[in-house]
C-alpha cells in the first residue's frame, strides 16, 4: 500500500490532483490519500451553482472520540399534535430529555476505472474531482435520507418519532399547511427535502421562491421518491457528525472483472435530537 502525504489544507492542490499525484507515484501499488475535509464539500461545480444536498441542511459538528453523547428529546406518549396557548399545552412540555450514545460508520462510493485512466493525471484528477465526488455525495444523500446499511445512521424518512401525513392536494398548498404543523412541535421548518420533479413544480408555481425568502432551503435528490417530501426543523432536530477527513483510495484488481478500483470515504454519524420535527409528506 502507498500512502500519500496530502496537501491538508488544500490551498495548493484539489482531492483529484492529490490522488492523481499519489498514483503516478505509485509504481504500480495501491494507494491510499488522506484528505483533512469531507470529500463531498469539494465538488468543484457547486461553487458555481449552488445546490443543496442533505448535508446542507443540516447543522454538523467535528467527533474526535467515540461514542458521542448527545441530549434527544422524542416525544411521549400522549404528545399534543397541536400546541394550545399556554406553555403547559404545548407539545413540548410532555418531551423528557435523555442522554443517548452513537458513533460514526464508514460511507463510500466505489467506482471501476479503466487503466489507461491511471496513466492521465490530468484526466485522473478530473474524473476524481467531477465524478467520484458526485458519486459519493448521492450515496451521502441516500444514507442520510434512508439510513446506512449497518443502521448506525438511522436516516430521516422514517425516524421513530417523526411524523407522517397524507396530502393528495394540491402540491403547493399542502406544503404551505406542512409547514405550519411541523411549527407546532415548537420548532421553525426552515428545509425541505423533495424529488427533481416536485422541485421543480415549486419552481414553476413560484413557490420555491416564496420559501427562499423566508429562509427555507429545498434539498433536491432522486434520493426521495417523486411522491414523498420531507419538512423540517432541520437545524434543531439533528446533527450531521463526522470525523473531518476523509480518505481516496486506489485498490489495484479490486474489481469484479479485475479492473482496478477508486473508492473515496468519510465516517459520518447522526445525533437525533428533537424526530417529532420532521414531517413527511405522502403525494399519493
Amino acid at each position: 500500500m502507498q500512502h500519500a502525504l496530502a496537501d491538508y489544507d488544500l490551498t495548493e492542490h484539489g482531492p483529484g490532483e492529490q490522488f492523481a499525484r499519489a498514483v503516478l507515484a505509485s509504481d504500480g501499488a495501491d494507494v491510499d490519500v488522506p484528505i483533512a475535509a469531507s470529500l463531498p464539500t469539494l465538488f468543484p461545480l457547486a461553487k458555481h451553482r449552488p445546490r443543496y444536498t442533505v448535508r446542507h441542511l443540516l447543522k454538523s459538528a467535528t467527533v474526535t472520540e467515540e461514542p458521542v453523547t448527545y441530549v434527544s428529546e422524542a416525544p411521549t406518549p400522549g404528545t399534543p399534535e397541536i400546541a394550545g396557548t399556554s406553555y403547559e399545552a404545548s407539545p413540548e412540555a410532555t418531551f423528557v430529555p435523555r442522554l443517548v450514545e452513537t458513533k460514526l460508520t464508514e460511507v463510500t462510493a466505489g467506482v471501476a476505472v479503466p487503466p489507461d485512466l491511471l496513466r492521465d493525471p490530468t484526466l485522473l484528477a478530473g474524473f476524481v474531482d467531477y465524478r467520484v465526488l458526485v458519486r459519493l455525495g448521492t450515496i451521502e444523500n441516500e444514507v442520510l435520507l434512508h439510513g446506512s446499511a449497518d443502521s448506525v445512521i438511522p436516516g430521516l424518512i422514517g425516524l421513530p418519532g417523526a411524523r407522517r401525513r397524507a396530502a393528495p392536494g394540491e402540491l403547493t398548498a399542502e406544503v404551505i399547511t406542512a409547514a405550519g404543523e411541523v411549527e407546532e412541535m415548537g420548532g421553525s421548518c426552515d428545509a425541505i427535502v423533495a424529488h427533481p420533479n416536485r422541485y421543480w413544480d415549486l419552481l414553476g408555481s413560484g413557490m420555491l421562491a416564496r420559501l427562499g425568502e423566508v429562509g427555507i432551503r429545498v434539498s433536491r435528490t432522486r434520493m426521495i421518491a417523486p411522491d414523498q417530501v420531507l419538512l423540517g426543523d432541520f437545524r434543531a432536530a439533528v446533527t450531521l457528525l463526522e470525523s473531518g477527513t476523509s480518505q481516496l483510495s486506489l485498490c489495484r484488481g479490486a474489481g469484479p472483472d479485475g479492473s482496478d478500483v477508486i473508492t473515496a470515504g468519510l465516517r459520518l454519524g447522526l445525533a437525533v435530537h428533537l424526530p417529532q420535527h420532521f414531517l413527511l409528506l405522502d403525494l399519493r
